[in-house]
């Protein structure tokens, strides 16, 4: 599978806790903060629920 890597760009305060937790599941805590996962069905999933508050690339 194919790598992203995942970047968090806008804060989580005054979000919904569904997207609080989708965050914290993704590996993000702080605003500039990035991971590179796998990209499988779930974490495209997770992504898709959030893409405001992140950015993506393809590693």
């Amino acid at each position: 599978m194919a790598k992203i890597k995942i970047t968090q760009i806008k804060s989580v305060i005054d979000r919904s806790e569904r997207q609080k937790k989708t965050m914290q599941a993704l590996g993000l805590n702080k605003i500039s903060q990035s991971v590179e996962v796998e990209a499988t069905p779930s974490i495209i999933g997770m992504v898709k629920k959030v893409n405001h508050l992140v950015a993506i690339e393809k590693v």
